[in-house]
């Protein structure tokens, strides 16, 4: 992907913030009504550095035990240590940064964790040509994985990459699936789905519809696993090891994740920057799946493959 934008075109950030807060009200309603009872509890903030946001948090839902659908907007003079590093173009240059953040920690075990955003980012300087890109994504970490719920999730990110190019998915799905890797555990964080950033050599346009498609692929890749399981029914064990499988998650947050450390440094809301975590999680030392158990299967899907042959 092209880090520099040589498109003639200057993007206006103005109609991005307003797709992503519709984008935001879109899935909270979706969710809202699959769940049935919890609601989403809305905190509007602003940033001393420039910007601001609306959080929205659901808590103890008859299906979402805690999710947040984040909307941000920031802006400020100097880029952190996250950006610049491997990015020595942006030295000195002010920037706005615009998107949506969301993650799903449902009680029952046997239905996926769910994360998913959109993000645009745009860099300028007087006399130079605006640098910006599009980002985002969206992956499934279940515990007691289902094949029909996984060739689903990655049928719909196929579907909506294929008018895009036609290697589209297969790139953005290895990005994902590199992308969302625990190197010190040795596997993935979940069965992926589909992760890009840079994204301008598409132009403005075409890259802002690949965006859209993301946004509403993630409603259609989802909300049919929650209905399917919202339903099945699961033991005391199932649930402790649904527990030792989130700590895996805030590992990959805390350790490996671009978006938080972008966030932390950048002096954003940490409140809202650490809404991806589990209400619940735990640890234990040198956990051992029993042999042919179906904690222990779980380890068949932690690796790339190919989903769509499994059908």
């Amino acid at each position: 992907m092209n880090t520099l934008n040589t498109n003639s075109k200057i993007p206006d950030i103005s109609i991005v913030i307003d797709y992503l807060k519709t984008l935001q009200d879109r899935i909270c309603e979706a969710l809202e009504q699959v769940d049935g009872s919890g609601q989403f509890i809305e905190d509007n903030w602003l940033r001393k550095e420039g910007g601001g946001g609306r959080t929205r948090v659901m808590t103890n839902g008859t299906i979402v035990e805690q999710g947040g659908v984040n909307f941000s907007v920031v802006s400020g003079d100097k880029l952190p240590p996250s950006a610049t590093a491997h990015r020595p173009e942006l030295t000195g240059r002010t920037w706005q940064a615009c998107g949506v953040s969301l993650v799903i920690h449902p009680k029952n075990p046997h239905i996926p964790t769910s994360h998913a955003n959109v993000r645009f980012f745009i860099a300028e300087k007087e006399g130079e040509e605006p640098v910006w890109w599009f980002g985002g994504g969206f992956d499934l970490t279940p515990f007691y994985p289902v094949d029909e719920d996984v060739l689903h999730w990655h049928q719909v990110a196929h579907d909506l990459s294929a008018p895009f190019g036609e290697n589209v998915y297969d790139d953005y799905k290895k990005w994902c699936d590199e992308y969302f890797y625990l190197k010190h555990r040795d596997e993935t964080r979940g069965v992926g789905g589909l992760f890009f950033d840079d994204l301008n050599e598409w132009g403005f346009d075409t890259s802002f519809d690949y965006v859209k498609a993301i946004g509403q692929g993630f409603i259609d890749a989802y909300v049919p696993i929650l209905n399917r399981r919202k339903n099945d029914e699961y033991s005391e064990q199932q649930r402790q090891f649904q527990l030792y499988r989130r700590g895996r998650y805030v590992e990959f947050n805390l350790v490996f994740d671009r978006g938080t450390l972008f966030g932390l440094q950048s002096g954003g809301r940490t409140e809202s920057i650490l809404m991806s975590m589990p209400p619940l999680a735990r640890w234990e030392y040198n956990f051992q799946a029993e042999e042919n158990s179906d904690e222990v299967k779980l380890n068949h899907y932690l690796v790339p493959q190919n989903w769509l042959n499994r059908a």
